[in-house]
């Protein structure tokens, strides 16, 4: 990235001397340069500007000596005078924009960097910046297309992959947020909550809203499966059999059923007849299978999942070669992301590996034989014709063939015809989380032995409800890092939703290090809390009111109720009052009920019992986890300039 000035003596400098001393002070820049001295070489490049204060090269080069000696002020006052004696230079456009972005100035940073990448469409650095510029305005899928050209150009570049994931389930909850507010009644919002509620372990709860889904129209595809899977996880068999039945026996074209008995086979030990149900799928549709294979095992034990995996790995078992290799990619998480074709279609891709369609077939013949791909290579036209009706086929089409971009694509376009349509915002929400678990597991295979790759993506599965996944990832950065902080409290924090004991004692192991910490303090107070240790409870939470701030309600409602169980109550409601805004199941407002209550207040009790009732049924209208924006800083080096590749 730096510039290598090579001055030769100009004529009409007037005096030899000037001329001289301007070549010598080049030169010991550069040497000084060379051997990374940035602070001498700055030095050597502020004089020479004195001497040729019209070089727009001599200022970028001064401003890169200042960047990396930190004078990030300095440095963007050279690259000014660099762009405004020449505005065609690559690197002052390249820098400003990202020093305006590191700096908290968003938007003035875009424009230099879409001229930066325009001057130079081979360095993945332009893209990245500006994907981390409109990621800092919050526009999201802006910033995953920026994040896929960045592993196009370098798809080693292990920043560009997280990035690109971390955007994408930002676009998640946007669509989500808007989905509560425009369409909280629609099937399709049941559906995802469902789904919410399935990664929760809520099994029971999953299944009656599916049931209740059934009847409704339009709906979300499959919902017979989804009850199905959901009913084998709450180990329901006869349930889960006979919902995968009625789905084959209504709607023969949806896989899942097929993946359901093929799962269900395997469970009983008929792996033969699972290959046959795989097989059936392998000939419709090559990219239904590789998208959704990994379900096979889901929930399974380690020791079976190792039996099935190795059962499917024998090259003595009845099965053809190809399926074979895209079963096991599948039960190791080694599929990758499309970053290249992120947000735009790409059917020459596809029309390498799909026979063209036969002129008498249409999308939707081809969709009722479960043949995916072909349904969405026949419509992929849709994009540019603008019809509601193909829209909403090529988005589904392309999600069950995995191709993830072009169902993104198409619900963008649907969206954009029909703002706020509910099934626009589901198959882009299904689309987009897709893509980003793919990038974060490309990332973690180019970062597999960092302990941060580790604790990066045991942060996101946490916020994701994946927790047993989130804990295994916790688990290998501790054994690169032994007592690695982070990911300590990140293994504590998985661990409170199911396994108290163990939460507890990490957070205690944790303490010894960091006995200030808030966020630690506040899981064992939590803990204690779960054990009716109201009074233990009560210094961990104290220490917990230095926490971020979006953390500070639940300490509060934490207190309210140690306060309330230790008699006394004022301060209890004063506690309370101030955690409501963490109420996500009416308990706070209960317990506030019932204190009201016991001071005589009953018309602030009516009031906090009445609020409990909209939570609940407010519960029902929400779709996807909230998932927090994390610092993309983490991925950048400690000199601020390229990150890690």
């Amino acid at each position: 990235m730096l510039l290598v000035l090579l001055v030769k003596p100009v004529s009409g400098l007037g005096q030899q001397q000037p001329a001289l001393t301007f070549d010598s002070l080049v030169a010991a820049a550069q040497e000084a340069q060379a051997t990374n001295d940035y602070a001498a070489a700055a030095n050597a490049y502020k004089q020479a500007v004195r001497i040729r204060a019209d070089m727009p090269e001599l200022w970028a080069n001064l401003g890169l000596m200042q960047q990396e000696t930190g004078d990030i002020s300095s440095a963007i006052l050279s690259f000014q005078h660099a762009n405004q004696l020449n505005p065609s230079l690559y690197v002052p456009n390249l820098f400003l924009g990202m020093d305006y972005q590191r700096t908290g100035k968003a938007l003035k940073a875009i424009p230099f960097l879409i001229k930066a990448e325009r001057l130079n469409k081979t360095d993945p650095q332009a893209p990245l910046a500006l994907g981390r510029a409109y990621y800092a305005d919050h526009k999201f899928t802006l910033a995953a297309q920026e994040f896929a050209r960045a592993t196009t150009l370098d798809p080693k570049l292990g920043a560009a992959w997280f990035s690109l994931g971390i955007s994408c389930l930002n676009q998640v909850e946007a669509d989500a947020r808007e989905m509560s507010v425009e369409a909280k009644d629609s099937p399709f919002a049941g559906a995802l909550y469902a789904e919410s509620l399935e990664k929760q372990a809520r099994f029971g709860e999953a299944a009656t809203l599916y049931r209740s889904l059934l009847a409704t129209q339009p709906q979300p595809p499959c919902l017979h499966s989804e009850l199905g899977f959901t009913l084998l996880r709450h180990r329901d068999l006869q349930g889960a059999a006979a919902e995968f039945a009625a789905e084959r026996a209504a709607h023969p074209e949806c896989g899942q059923a097929l993946l359901g008995q093929a799962r269900m086979s395997i469970d009983s030990g008929d792996n033969e007849q699972a290959i046959k149900l795989l097989q059936e799928l392998w000939g419709r549709d090559h990219g239904f299978v590789q998208s959704t294979a990994a379900i096979l095992l889901d929930g399974l034990s380690n020791e079976r999942a190792t039996a099935v995996t190795v059962y499917f790995s024998r090259q003595n078992t009845v099965i053809p070669d190809d399926l074979r290799s895209a079963l096991l990619a599948a039960f190791e998480g080694s599929g990758q992301a499309s970053g290249d074709n992120f947000g735009r279609r790409d059917s020459g891709a596809q029309s390498k590996t799909v026979p063209a369609p036969a002129v008498r077939h249409t999308a939707e013949e081809f969709y009722a034989a479960g043949e995916f791909a072909k349904c969405a290579q026949r419509l992929d036209a849709a994009l540019d014709a603008k019809r509601a009706d193909k829209l909403r086929l090529l988005a589904e089409c392309s999600f069950f063939a995995g191709d993830n971009a072009r169902a993104f694509s198409a619900a963008a376009a649907l969206e954009t015809l029909q703002p706020h349509s509910a099934e626009a915002l589901y198959w882009s929400i299904q689309a987009d989380e897709r893509l980003a678990l793919q990038s974060l597991a490309r990332f973690q295979q180019l970062e597999s032995n960092s302990a941060r790759s580790h604790v990066l993506l045991g942060d996101i599965y946490h916020q994701l409800e994946r927790d047993d996944e989130a804990e295994t990832e916790y688990q290998k950065a501790l054994t690169l890092e032994p007592g690695n902080p982070a990911a300590m409290l990140g293994l504590a924090s998985a661990y409170l939703n199911n396994n108290t004991e163990q939460a507890m004692e990490t957070a205690r192991l944790a303490l010894v290090r960091s006995p200030d910490d808030p966020e630690l303090n506040l899981i064992m107070a939590e803990t204690l809390v779960s054990k009716n240790q109201f009074a233990e409870a009560e210094p961990f939470l104290t220490k917990s009111l230095g926490a971020k701030p979006q953390m500070l309600g639940k300490v509060h409602a934490l207190l309210g109720k140690v306060y309330a169980e230790t008699s006394r109550t004022q301060e209890a409601i004063d506690q309370l009052k101030m955690g409501v805004s963490n109420d996500e199941n009416g308990s706070i407002h209960y317990l506030l009920a019932r204190l009201y209550h016991k001071i005589g207040d009953s018309k602030n009790a009516a009031a906090a019992l009445e609020q409990m009732k909209s939570i609940k049924q407010q519960r029902h209208n929400r779709g996807v986890k909230l998932v927090e924006d994390p610092d993309l800083s983490q991925l950048e080096s400690p000199s601020g300039g390229a990150p890690p590749q």
